[in-house]
């Protein structure tokens, strides 16, 4: 038996190329995980000094965190940036991102529920030629109050005369509720609802009238404000968008046509503004968050005691 001689020993591998995936990093000198500590804690967002922020905006450089940073086409860019390079359209369609609307779909779902059952008991209420019999019975009137009948104050805004009537409000409170409700939460936003549709009330008592009053335009008036307010609050000209020229719009058609409530209208928008202060208010002037509960609740009762006052 014989044996062949050992192999040669291998060569050296080859050193690693200056560029690709097989370079490696030379390693961190001692000092490295100080240096970046202390770069970690002077991160903080300009805006927020008592924040810990990573991220930069792609324009100017700023340091911020996440609030102060809106998502654009390439990266992402602070307040003030946004405010110098996007038109008002631009900073309105991020001011209302897509969500879900629970409480505005049940508002539009009650209300269509009520036009069903009027048209149901008096077929008058579809084209709202004349006074039906589900809005006697609901409607707002100073003399049924005297009567003790409160809650009209509420059922009014609930009932409309025809199916026109219906068609424009609904359509109006479907696009304030895609913009508004996202902004706070849904029982601030369903409380702001009902304290504009009772200040509408108590404008229609203010103003008075010997009709019964109905529809949901009062507390759709003070959605109107409270979205002007919003805006105004975010650094946008509520009058350089449509929410502003469709305000503008209605006010002219409110005193210019007869037979719509001034009252209800002006009552409802002068609410709605007063909670939107409060209830709207953007993170950066946010007030306390008691504040967003008591503001409407505070114009509701205020709305429900002028109704007393007057009616009385």
């Amino acid at each position: 038996m014989s044996s062949l001689p050992p192999p040669p020993p291998l060569p050296p591998p080859p050193p690693l190329p200056p560029n690709g995936m097989g370079r490696t990093a030379p390693p961190a000198p001692p000092h490295a995980p100080a240096q970046a500590q202390a770069q970690a804690q002077a991160e903080h967002c300009y805006r927020h000094p008592s924040r810990e922020a990573g991220r930069r905006c792609t324009r100017c450089g700023r340091i911020a965190c996440a609030e102060c940073l809106v998502q654009v086409s390439i990266g992402s860019q602070c307040v003030e940036c946004l405010k110098k390079t996007t038109s008002s359209p631009s900073r309105v369609q991020r001011f209302s991102p897509t969500r879900s609307f629970p409480v505005t779909k049940a508002i539009i779902a009650i209300n269509l529920a009520v036009f069903v059952y009027m048209t149901v008991r008096d077929s008058h209420a579809l084209s709202g030629s004349q006074v039906s019999t589900a809005s006697r019975e609901l409607g707002l009137n100073a003399v049924f109050l005297q009567q003790g009948e409160w809650y009209r104050l509420v059922t009014a805004g609930f009932i409309h005369f025809g199916l026109i009537h219906i068609a424009f409000n609904m359509l109006a409170l479907w696009n304030l509720g895609q913009m508004l409700e996202p902004i706070t939460g849904r029982a601030q936003y369903a409380l702001t609802y009902a304290a504009a549709l009772l200040a509408g009330s108590a404008g229609v008592l203010i103003v008075g009238g010997n009709g019964i009053t109905g529809g949901a335009s009062g507390a759709v008036f003070g959605l109107f404000g409270a979205a002007a307010v919003a805006l105004r609050q975010r650094g946008i000209n509520p009058f350089q968008t449509s929410i502003g020229t469709v305000l503008i719009l209605n006010l002219v058609l409110t005193f210019a046509i007869p037979g719509i409530s001034v009252g209800g209208h002006i009552g409802g928008l002068v609410g709605g503004a007063l909670c939107g202060f409060a209830v709207f208010a953007p993170s950066s002037k946010r007030h306390p968050a008691w504040l967003s509960t008591a503001a409407p609740v505070a114009v509701a009762v205020v709305s429900v005691l002028i109704s007393v006052v007057v009616a009385g």
